[in-house]
C-alpha cells in the first residue's frame, strides 16, 4: 500500500504565482510512478491567502490526479472558502475531517486549524469525534494525518512548544489506538520524530523549506537569520505493509544520473541476488 502526501502548497489567488506550477511538477511526478500511490493526501495549507480562487485553482489542478484523494486543512486555509470549492465530501460535523479504509488500513484525517491562530488546534468536539471513530475501529492500524505536527521539531518559531492544551487532547483521544504513525506538514521539511511513544513524520513542502536555524529566539530581537529557503518540490511517499510503515522524502527529479542499462545491468543484478536468502 502506497501513500502519496503532498503538504504546503500554498497556492494564490494569482494563478501565476510558481507554487501552483511547481504543485503541477509534483502531481506529474507521482502520477508517474510505478507503481503509482494508492492514495494522495493533501495536508494542509493548501492556500496561502484562503482565496476562494486559489481552491478554484487546486481544483482545477486535482484534474491531473488520476487516483482516490484526501485533503486536510492548515492555518493558511479558509474553511469556508475550502468547503464553498470542494464542497462537503471531505467535511465531517463541521471539520475537514474523516476516516476511510485503505486495504487493511484505516487513514484518519484530522482538522487542526483555528482561525486567527497560527499553531494548531484541537478542540474537544474534535477530540470526541476522534475518540468515537477510534472506538468503532478497534484494533485496525490507523494511519492520521493532519496538518500541525503535536512535537517540538527543535524550529524555534514553528515549534508548538509545551503545555499545549490541543496537544493533550490529541494525546488524550488517541490512547489505546494501534497507530501506524502520524504523518503532518507545517514544518516544510521531511523529518521523523517521537512522540509520547508515538512516530510523528513530517512532510516537506511542494512550495518551500523552512531554514535549519535552532538557535533560540527572542521575539523583540529579530537577527537576521534565514526563515525560508526553496529548493526544488518535494513530497513524501509512506508504505504500509505487515512491517508497518515506511516512510521516504522525494524532490521531483531535475536531471537522472543513471539509468538500468547495460552499464548497470550487474551491479543491479548483483545487489537483487544478494536479496535471496542463502
Amino acid at each position: 500500500m502506497l501513500i502519496a502526501q503532498v503538504t504546503d502548497l500554498h497556492l494564490h489567488a494569482d494563478g501565476g504565482h510558481p507554487n501552483l506550477a511547481r504543485l503541477h511538477r509534483v502531481l506529474d511526478h507521482l502520477a508517474s510512478l510505478q507503481p503509482r500511490p494508492d492514495l494522495l493526501v493533501l495536508s494542509g495549507d493548501l492556500a496561502d491567502d484562503g482565496a476562494l480562487e486559489s481552491y478554484r485553482h487546486l481544483q482545477a489542478a486535482l484534474e491531473r490526479w488520476p487516483g482516490p484523494l484526501r485533503m486536510a486543512l492548515g492555518n493558511h486555509d479558509s474553511r469556508a472558502h475550502f468547503r464553498a470549492v470542494f464542497g462537503d465530501s471531505h467535511v465531517t460535523e463541521g471539520f475537514v475531517q474523516g476516516c476511510s479504509a485503505l486495504g487493511g488500513l484505516q487513514v484518519l484525517v484530522l482538522d487542526s486549524l483555528e482561525d486567527g491562530r497560527h499553531g494548531g488546534a484541537f478542540c474537544d468536539a474534535r477530540a470526541q469525534w476522534l475518540r468515537a471513530v477510534l472506538q468503532g475501529i478497534g484494533a485496525a492500524p490507523v494511519l492520521v494525518f493532519m496538518h500541525h505536527p503535536p512535537v517540538d521539531v527543535g524550529i524555534p518559531w514553528i515549534d508548538p512548544g509545551a503545555g499545549q492544551a490541543w496537544i493533550a487532547r490529541l494525546d488524550a483521544a488517541l490512547q489505546g489506538a494501534n497507530l501506524a504513525g502520524i504523518c503532518t506538514g507545517h514544518v516544510h521539511l521531511g523529518g521523523v520524530f517521537r512522540w509520547r511513544g508515538r512516530t510523528v513524520a513530517t512532510c516537506p513542502s511542494s512550495s518551500s523549506d523552512l531554514s535549519l536555524v535552532f538557535a533560540p529566539m527572542q521575539p523583540d530581537a529579530p537577527d537576521g537569520r534565514p526563515l525560508v529557503e526553496q529548493g526544488e518540490p518535494a513530497f513524501a511517499l509512506h508504505r504500509w505493509s505487515e512491517d508497518g510503515l515506511a516512510t521516504i522524502f522525494g524532490r521531483c527529479p531535475q536531471r537522472v544520473l543513471a539509468t538500468w542499462n547495460v552499464a548497470t545491468r550487474q551491479m543491479v543484478a548483483d545487489m537483487l541476488q544478494e536479496k535471496i536468502p542463502s
